[in-house]
């Protein structure tokens, strides 16, 4: 398929962008605590750049003093950081990016101690359990606010910038203007669609006032917030014709609040473009261009909404930071060598609500760039043990910098667990990740053994100058009675086809393999049950998965028995313990799995010493952990290579 719309350029007032592929505005917690951009923050945004995406957007920067709402969110409410922010600019200008810089002020979603002063919203409505309540911006207030995005404009055009985009969207404070649900206001803000429309007209104007023609004016809106009262596509067309009429050259369109934040950044199970009906409509209702965002990592939709007229331009996110080099990649028909965004959520929105530097599951070299990738000072003969994705990704990074690398895997197929992980409804990016590892091995010149389990014999016979130990994770067997009972399924054996499990299944295990095991089933029509020691169904699950994990348990009629603890096995059942320490029994089924977790399998333990002087155990064989851990550990003991 080729790509002619996205790699045509487009025109977005005084801003002519090379094509139709964006980054989008992401939290990544690179820059430094006094609010400039770091280098890293140039290197990470340059490294896009690199890779051809034509709009680089700047994350969220703070334009008010005292709503700053992370330690580490940049500034532009003094003249601190213009010189910081000049340099990415004039880092993506060399690349032939053009830049936007988007402004926004968190609102009831900010942080008071961080902030250092009360947060503040339309009204005083908390957005969630947890945060602060915030306090109502005075009226006379409302006016100030509005200079401050005028200013943080001007601060952005003297670095260069090319656009900025004013953040209206996710329940941010200028959001909490707009809808109805959270504008409780009976002053001039307050009440009709004119009033609650009145700040985000008087900052354009203000923005206007300070950037002439100069520089592009962008919003990022709502498709819906999906919650009740809220936003609802029908008002989002409005809002956006209302701003094409106040200047607003170009519109972002996102979706949801917080609290429904499974709309904003989507879990695997989602497709590309679930938003695109609702783009759609607001096309419809403006001449000026638009951007959809929403779960997009191949281009291939994307071509196709933006040939058929539903969207202007396409942002992928968090594919962007999977690989930045995606678009390039499309360019020259090579998208086998694209490395998927597969929305595990684990690197990237959990440390950027941490507050750390994110980083990403399918790309260790994320957060890296400013140290690049060194080619190795003097080749080395490599032996990688184990094909999972540790030790696929440590192969490729060691040959990739010039090392001889040969890797071991004892099994027929490569993916180790993670390519199991890829069974259940919904995961089947997964796969995507595994192959697009094994291509990168092999255009890298790594030699693959399969079906040879290495052995110290091996490792004596090779000399390798290092060897990278990356044999992963076992089923854990606990010492409970009759848990070595050979009817008792072991779930990899079940996902692998290596058993087939009755009509009616009990699933032991709740965490979240064990719950993708039982929606596995479940989508399969069998009769489920899934047995827990925990008093929470899939605890260890990021919140957006477990939504959707949670939505099949009540599709597929899941029987749910949590704060249990199993006791014994049969062959139809188990016996399990109460909190109160009754005793019962979950029996007559004619399948049981066993889901209850992992543990580490490394056959050199002892021996390590024995494999040579640079031995690096990664990934599972260390301790069975989330796949974010594998293949950062890979990464960091191939640059040590």
């Amino acid at each position: 398929m080729r790509f002619d719309n996205m790699f045509s350029p487009i025109q977005i007032g005084p801003m002519t962008v090379k094509n139709r592929f964006v980054v989008p505005p992401m939290g990544n917690n690179f820059a430094n605590t006094d609010g400039t951009w770091s280098g890293q923050s140039a290197a990470y945004y340059a490294e896009r750049a690199k890779g051809q995406f034509g709009l680089i957007t700047i994350e969220a920067t703070v334009v008010h003093e005292g709503a700053k709402g992370g330690p580490r969110k940049p500034c532009l409410y003094n003249d601190n950081s213009i010189e910081s922010l000049k340099k990415i600019v004039d880092a993506c200008h060399a690349e032939g990016a053009k830049v936007s810089v988007q402004l926004q002020n968190a609102g009831p979603e900010g942080n008071a101690k961080n902030a250092g002063a009360p947060i503040q919203a339309a009204t005083a409505i908390p957005s969630t359990v947890g945060r602060d309540t915030p306090q109502e911006v005075p009226t006379a207030q409302v006016y100030e606010l509005v200079k401050g995005y005028g200013a943080a404009a001007r601060r952005a055009m003297q670095a260069g910038v090319d656009a900025v985009e004013i953040h209206m969207a996710h329940g941010y404070l200028v959001n909490t203007f707009i809808s109805q649900r959270s504008n409780k206001r009976v002053d001039e803000f307050g009440g009709s669609f004119e009033n609650r429309m009145r700040f985000p007209r008087l900052i354009i104007e203000e923005v206007k006032k300070n950037v002439g023609d100069k520089v592009a004016i962008l919003a990022r809106i709502n498709s819906a917030d999906e919650v009740p009262g809220g936003v609802d596509v029908h008002d989002s067309a409005a809002i956006a014709a209302y701003l094409e009429g106040c200047g607003v050259q170009c519109l972002h369109v996102s979706r949801a609040v917080h609290i429904k934040d499974e709309y904003m950044w989507a879990p695997t199970t989602v497709h590309a473009g679930f938003s695109a009906e609702l783009v759609t409509e607001i096309k419809k209702a403006v001449t000026i261009p638009v951007i959809t965002v929403g779960r997009f990592t191949e281009p291939q939709y994307a071509e196709l909404l933006v040939k058929e007229g539903r969207a202007d331009l396409v942002a992928f996110g968090r594919q962007s930071l999977a690989d930045p080099h995606m678009p390039e990649k499309a360019m020259q028909e090579r998208l086998e060598d694209m490395i998927p965004c597969i929305a595990c959520l684990q690197g990237c929105v959990a440390n950027m609500y941490k507050g750390e530097p994110i980083c990403c599951l399918t790309n260790p070299f994320l957060g890296h760039e400013a140290q690049g990738y060194p080619k190795a000072e003097k080749a080395k003969k490599v032996m990688v043990i184990g094909g999972g994705v540790a030790g696929l990704c440590a192969a490729f990074i060691c040959a990739e910098r010039g090392h001889e690398v040969t890797l071991y895997e004892s099994t027929a197929k490569l993916g180790g667990n993670m390519r199991l992980a890829a069974y259940p409804p919904g995961k089947g990016d997964i796969t995507g990740m595994i192959r697009s590892y094994i291509v990168r091995c092999e255009k890298a010149g790594v030699k693959v053994r399969m079906n040879t389990a290495a052995d110290m014999e091996t490792v004596k016979a090779e000399k390798p100058d290092a060897v990278i130990v990356a044999t992963g994770s076992k089923t854990l067997i606990l010492p409970i009675e009759g848990i070595d009972n050979p009817a008792i399924i072991h779930g990899s054996d079940l996902l692998d086809g290596r058993r087939q499990a009755g009509e009616k299944v009990l699933v032991v295990g709740g965490g979240m393999v064990g719950c993708e095991i039982a929606a596995f089933l479940g989508e399969q029509q069998h009769k489920v049950s899934i047995i827990e020691f925990r008093d929470t169904m899939g605890a260890d699950m990021i919140s957006e998965h477990r939504k959707y994990v949670m939505k099949d348990f009540e599709e597929y009629k899941v029987e749910q028995i949590v704060n249990a603890k199993v006791c014994k096995f049969y062959d139809d059942g188990v016996e399990y313990e109460s909190p109160d320490g009754e005793r019962h029994e979950a029996r007559g089924f004619d399948s049981v799995i066993l889901s209850m977790g992992f543990r580490n399998y490394n056959p050199f333990a002892e021996q390590l010493e024995e494999l040579g002087q640079e031995v690096y155990v990664i990934g599972d064989a260390t301790r069975a952990r989330r796949a974010l851990d594998a293949t950062k550990e890979a990464y960091a003991a191939a640059i040590q290579v």
